[in-house]
Parts: C-alpha cells; sequence; structure tokens
C-alpha cells in the first residue's frame, strides 16, 4: 500500500485488496472527515428500552413459573369469598379462560403475548378447584347442642394419651342421641375424663357436650372450623364422665386400615418415649411420628423462642433428610458393590428407594397436612431424578406446589404451606444466583478443606437468613412473633439434626418394633438433648423474642407477591419486590380496640394505654391469648378492687373499669341484670336475653343470640356509641361458619 501526504487540494489513493487502486477522498475534503464519525449516545429513553428488552429476555424460562402463584391466587379468592358461591360460574370461567389461553397458544404467538391470559386460565382454575374441594368435603357439622349427648363409635386416633386434663381422642360416632345418621358427624375431636390409656381402635361410649368446632377466637384470627371443615371433622366434644366400652358392628375396610395405622404410630411414640424418657423422647416421638402428645409445653414454647419450634412438626425438613438419606445410603451401598454397580443405574435406584422411604414416612407421620405437602414436594424431586432431570429447580418447586395446590387447595390460607413454598424458593433462587467458583487442579488439601469450609459456613449463614426473611412476613402476621437469634440456633442446631438426629430416629424407628432400635435412639436422644440446650441459651438472651401486632389482611398478599418477585425473576428487577414484601412490617396498624368479648360471651378483656385487662379468662387462656397477641397488647391480670364477682357473673363498680359479664347457662333475673346495666356501658350475656329493664336502654347488651350468630367481637369507643367487629363480619357466610358455646 502506498502513502503520500495529503494535502488540502490533493488526492490520497489507496491498494485495494485486489491491488487495485482505490480513491478514499476527494480534492475539496476537509480534515475532519479523515476521523471516523463516533455514534451518536443513545437517549435515556433508548437505554431504558434497551434495558427492558434485556431484562424481559432473561425471563424466557420463567413465565410458566407463574401459573402456580396464579392457582394460589385463585384459591385464596375463593376463601376470602363472604358469601359461599355456586359451582358453575368458577367451572364456567376456568374453562371458558382456559380454553381461550390454549387456542391462542396454537398460533405461536409468542409465550410473552399470552402470558397474562395464562395467569388468568390458572386464576380461574384455582378458583374452580377449591370450589370443588370445599363441596366433596362436605360432611355433617355437629349443631350446639342444648344439653349433653351420648356418643357411640370408635377412637381412631389418640393426640394425647392421658394426663391431668384427661386424653385427647379422635372419634368416629355411629350414633349421636338427638342427631338423626345424616346429620351425624363422621369425625369429632373429644377431650376425656381420667387417664386411663385408650388406644385407637377402641369402641366407646361417652356422656359429652357436643358443638361445632370452634370459631375464631377474634376477628381474622386463624379459623380451626374452615381446617376442621376439609379434614371432615364436624364437632368438638368435652367428655363430663369416665368413657365406657360399647359393642359395636365391625367398622368398614377403610376405617379398619385408618385405625391399625394409627395404633402402630401411637405404640411405637410410646415405645420411644420409654426408651428416651418423656423430656427427650416426647420431641424423638413428634419428630418421627407426629404424635405430640409428649411434649413439655415449656420446651415447646423456648423452642418457639429461639427459633427451633418448625424442627418438631413433620414437614419439608423431615422428609428432605428421611429421603435425601435413604438416597445416599442406596447409592452408596450400590457402589460398594461393583457387580451390582455395573448392572444397574445405581442414581435411579436410589432414588426409588428415597420414594418408598418417603412414602413409608409419610404413612408413620399420620399424614397431616403438612406431611403430604412435604412428601408431594420430595417425591416430584425423585421423579425428577429418574427422568434424568435435575432435581432441586425453580421449575420441579412450582410442579410441586401446583401439585400440592391441585389436591389441597385450603392449604395456601394456613402458615404452614406459605412459609415453607416461600422459604423454599428462597433457597432455591439462592442456589441459583450462588456463583460456582472454579476449583483449583493442584491446590494443596489443607487449603481446599480451609475453602470448602469457610463457603460451607457462609453459605449455611446465608441459607438461613434468605429463608428467615422469606418466612419473616407469615411468622410477623400469623404468629406475631419473631425470634431474633434464630439465625444463631438454626445455624448451630442444622448439623446436629441433619446429620445426627434425623438419620438416627430414623434407624431407629425402623428397627425398634423388633427391639434392636436402642443405640439409634440413644444416639439420636444425645443430639435431641444438644438441640434443647442451644434452644434453650438462645431462648433465654436478651431480647431473644420480639412481638408485633397482626396487619390488615391486604398486607399479607401484598408480601406474598413480593417475595414471588424476589425469588421468581432473574436480574435486577427482582428488587422491586423487596418493598413488597416488607409490607407486613411498615403496613400502618389501627387502633386497639377498647373491649373483646369471646365466642359465646363467656370471657372479656378492656384495653387501656396498650395494656389488656382480663375480666374473666385468664391470662393463660387461648383465646385472650391469641386476641392479645395479634393486637400487640400485654396481658394483666384484673384487680379485685372494684369488681363484684359471683359464679356465674361479674360486673364493674364503675363504667371505666370494663364490661359486666352473666355467664350463666340459664337467662338472669331482671334484677342481676339491671345491676350489671347500672355500671357497665357493655353487658354480655351468655344466654339470650327476651325483655331488657330500664337499666339498659343506653347500654350496650350482647345476648346468647348475638354470639350464637356471630361469635367473638372486638368494640371501639366512638362517641356515645360503639363500632363493633364480629367475627362473622371477616369470616363471611361459608358452610364451616357455624358457632357453639366457644372453647
Amino acid at each position: 500500500m502506498c502513502r503520500e501526504p495529503v494535502g488540502e487540494g490533493a488526492k490520497r489513493v489507496t491498494t485495494g485488496p485486489e491491488g487495485g487502486v482505490e480513491e478514499v477522498m476527494g480534492a475539496g475534503s476537509s480534515k475532519a472527515a479523515l476521523i471516523a464519525s463516533v455514534a451518536a449516545k443513545p437517549s435515556l429513553r433508548e437505554r431504558a428500552a434497551t434495558f427492558l428488552h434485556d431484562q424481559a429476555a432473561a425471563q424466557a424460562l420463567r413465565w410458566g413459573l407463574w401459573a402456580p402463584v396464579a392457582f394460589g391466587g385463585g384459591c385464596a379468592a375463593y376463601f376470602m369469598l363472604k358469601v359461599e358461591p355456586p359451582a358453575w360460574p368458577p367451572v364456567l370461567a376456568a374453562v371458558v379462560l382456559t380454553g381461550a389461553w390454549l387456542a391462542i397458544r396454537r398460533r405461536a404467538v409468542g409465550r410473552k403475548a399470552t402470558w397474562p391470559l395464562m395467569l388468568l386460565a390458572f386464576f380461574a382454575l384455582g378458583t374452580a378447584n377449591a370450589k370443588l374441594r370445599s363441596d366433596r368435603a362436605a360432611a355433617p357439622v355437629a349443631p350446639a347442642m342444648a344439653g349433653p349427648a351420648r356418643i357411640t363409635g370408635w377412637v381412631t386416633d389418640v393426640e394425647s394419651p392421658g394426663g391431668s386434663g384427661g386424653a385427647r381422642v379422635m372419634v368416629a360416632p355411629v350414633r349421636v342421641d338427638g342427631l338423626p345418621p345424616e346429620e351425624t358427624p363422621l369425625r369429632v375431636r373429644a377431650t376425656l375424663r381420667g387417664s386411663a390409656p385408650i388406644a385407637p381402635g377402641t369402641p366407646v361410649d361417652l356422656f359429652a357436650l357436643l358443638n361445632p368446632p370452634p370459631a375464631p377466637a377474634s376477628p381474622g384470627a386463624y379459623d380451626f372450623g374452615r381446617g376442621a371443615w376439609f379434614q371432615r371433622m364436624g364437632g368438638v366434644a368435652f367428655v363430663l364422665t369416665d368413657p365406657r366400652p360399647a359393642r359395636l358392628d365391625r367398622p368398614p375396610w377403610r376405617l379398619r386400615l385408618t385405625m391399625a395405622v394409627n395404633a402402630v404410630r401411637v405404640d411405637l411414640a410410646r415405645r420411644i418415649v420409654e426408651r428416651l424418657g418423656p423430656r427427650t423422647g416426647g420431641i424423638a416421638a413428634a419428630m418421627t411420628t407426629g404424635v405430640e402428645a409428649w411434649l413439655d409445653p415449656d420446651e415447646v414454647e423456648r423452642m418457639r423462642d429461639s427459633g427451633l419450634a418448625h424442627i418438631l412438626s413433620i414437614s419439608g425438613l423431615h422428609m428432605a433428610v428421611v429421603g435425601g438419606f435413604a438416597f445416599f445410603a442406596a447409592r452408596l451401598g450400590i457402589a460398594l458393590v461393583p457387580p451390582l454397580a455395573l448392572r444397574i443405574n445405581g442414581k435411579k435406584a436410589a432414588a426409588w428407594t428415597g420414594l418408598v422411604a418417603v412414602g413409608v414416612y409419610l404413612v408413620i407421620s399420620g399424614a397431616p397436612p403438612p406431611a403430604v405437602r412435604a412428601a408431594v414436594t420430595a417425591s416430584i424431586a425423585f421423579l425428577a431424578v429418574l427422568m434424568d432431570r435435575p432435581a432441586i429447580t425453580m421449575h420441579g418447586l412450582a410442579v410441586a406446589a401446583l401439585v400440592v395446590l391441585a389436591i389441597q387447595p385450603e392449604a395456601i390460607v394456613t402458615p404452614g404451606f406459605q412459609m415453607s413454598f416461600a422459604a423454599t424458593a428462597a433457597l432455591v433462587a439462592l442456589v441459583e444466583a450462588w456463583p460456582h467458583r472454579p476449583r483449583e487442579i493442584q491446590a494443596p488439601a489443607v487449603i481446599l478443606a480451609v475453602q470448602q469450609t469457610g463457603q460451607w459456613i457462609a453459605l449455611a449463614a446465608l441459607a438461613s437468613l434468605v429463608a428467615g426473611a422469606a418466612t419473616a412476613p407469615f411468622a410477623m402476621q400469623h404468629f406475631n412473633r419473631a425470634a431474633m437469634y434464630g439465625l444463631v440456633s438454626n445455624m448451630t442446631v442444622a448439623p446436629i439434626s441433619d446429620f445426627l438426629i434425623m438419620p438416627t430416629l430414623a434407624l431407629g424407628a425402623l428397627l425398634e418394633p423388633v427391639g434392636l432400635g436402642g443405640p439409634f435412639l440413644w444416639l439420636a436422644g444425645l443430639g435431641i438433648e444438644a438441640m434443647l440446650a442451644v434452644g434453650a441459651w438462645t431462648a433465654g438472651l436478651p431480647g431473644a423474642v420480639r412481638t408485633w401486632a397482626s396487619a390488615p389482611t391486604a398486607a399479607l398478599p401484598v408480601a406474598f407477591l413480593g417475595v414471588m418477585i424476589c425469588c421468581l425473576v432473574r436480574g435486577p428487577l427482582r428488587w422491586i419486590g423487596l418493598p413488597l414484601a416488607c409490607a407486613v412490617l411498615v403496613w400502618p396498624r389501627g387502633p386497639a380496640p377498647d373491649v373483646w368479648i369471646g365466642d359465646g360471651g363467656a370471657k372479656a378483656a378492656t384495653v387501656a394505654g396498650g395494656r389488656a385487662t382480663v375480666v374473666r379468662g385468664g391470662l393463660e387462656d387461648f383465646g385472650v391469648e391469641v386476641w392479645s397477641r395479634r393486637r400487640g397488647l400485654t396481658v394483666e391480670a384484673r384487680s379485685e378492687e372494684g369488681w363484684t364477682c359471683g359464679r356465674t357473673d361479674c360486673r364493674p363498680e364503675a363504667e371505666a373499669l370494663g364490661p359486666a359479664l352473666l355467664w350463666g347457662r340459664r337467662a338472669p333475673e331482671i334484677g342481676r341484670l339491671a345491676a350489671a346495666c347500672a355500671t357497665a356501658e357493655v353487658v354480655a350475656v351468655r344466654a339470650v336475653v327476651d325483655e331488657l329493664p330500664p337499666e339498659c336502654a343506653s347500654r350496650l347488651v350482647l345476648d346468647g343470640r348475638d354470639f350464637a350468630e356471630k361469635g367473638a367481637v372486638e368494640l371501639w369507643r366512638e362517641g356515645d356509641g360503639w363500632r363493633a367487629l364480629w367475627v362473622a363480619d371477616l369470616r363471611g357466610d361459608r358452610p364451616w361458619a357455624r358457632y357453639g358455646e366457644g372453647e
């Protein structure tokens, strides 16, 4: 190539690629033209459009992850309704929207274009599924009976084997005096008198007070009656005399099978307790069989305060440890036998072993709803291994959530489901985002060990922190408490639980029926003692527990959406969900009520200066505890001064002290009612009152008719009147919304 000086009137020529001459610049061209022009800097709008396009491209394989979220939203929408809908509108909407989505999707217009329609279709499917599941679960619910009734039936399960409070059992009634067969509940939970052991499969004759399952203790609290509806449990009974044996015909085969399995579970739990003692054995029995009868309430409280209470209930952690232990043990065993390892796929054989272990553990645990959800999730992970897919992915978790909600749509409103899937999604997102460093090829073993140990500690701490952050909104809303040192206790206990307690408990429970489980249970007992020591230490630290009042109902769905955005979205846009995830923490709380009256009108409390004074019910009363905790109140006992109380009534001597209560089953005399109205602004009467004395003309009098129709109530003083929020105002008119005599 030939180069010559280029002047203002000269031409520059270059030698082309084929040896020819090319003219580059002609005469008269400016010097600035010699410099390559710089492309114009893109505008802010263009940069934003490019950024959003890149972020949308990053979600190319993530759009389908929102299907179970929309499905769960549809399930939740059904439970938020105040009136029970007919089945055909949600079913029709599901069919139409699903058909439209599939039809448009087949035209290959792009997943992003059909994504909104997919969300609508799955939302409608969730609503229809919840409605159909509710209709399938329909079973008779006991009415609030005027007096005791005779209940004859089979003991199907033992929740508490006996003690000072008597045994608590599940009964399948054959007949109930005063109820026709078509109105007889399928299952009744009964609290017995005495401590005589009763095993599943025992026919009994009970004389008891029978009521429908209890309503929420306060507006917005957990609805036990709704959970009982889907378990087909139609009543609760308090037995007044010692149970007597009964003579009954042979029960159906399904009931016989249920009683036989539960008898094995209770017997295994009793053996474990006899081996390890009530304190350690009670926890081991709960972790193995789901029987919580021998749990020490003080130990449970300490584990709650330390953030370790999740270990007691059979859930994803237990299924993962048991299934994972079976998987790795089977794979190791196959690898140690060369002829076997050469002839079968060890990984898939181990996956089948894990599936069997999960199924057996589900049966031994009694298959409570949390265990069923955990078993489904673990089974899908093993099925992914059998199909040569990654076992732990966000898509696998999405499939598990969809399957669980299809089977149990009522799980969407339970704390267990919300917390377990939020924590799992957060952990999977952490695995996806965790950087994978290349392994050193020739580094010394000591250096590699130090690096791997440090990485494991960092990952364990981050995993506990992420899981705790993901479950915090639900713990604050449902349980109104947070264990401030939960990260420390869980990091300390995790190796003990995963590598010592759960494997040895699994082996001990498997071998205990033949008398060989002693050594393994002893090792598990040592691990449990260490776990209890850690729990007691962290629970005793200053500020170990912090409490919050529950936020308004709308805050929790917003927080759930925020957690899902943080977990499912890839790239910087995921942090849009962070402020939404904090909704429960920052949402303004309304003022606490001035008065709370429990269901049945037999207990009450009054509020002043952020403290709740219990008029009747006791500081340890369940209803008082639930209500005060939800409102973030400190509870104190009523002073003896300033009150006039008898066997069936209690009234203040000054209006400012609180409400008057008359909890006798019979309507009070006019004189007693007039005396109560003379010194109390609010009067709660358990019985139905047909006539009020003149002294009650300017008072708020609530009687048995009000409580039977609406449940518990919170009252706010507004000027000269009162504003009331009843349980029925939030519960609505649903199939499970029945009201009895309270606890």
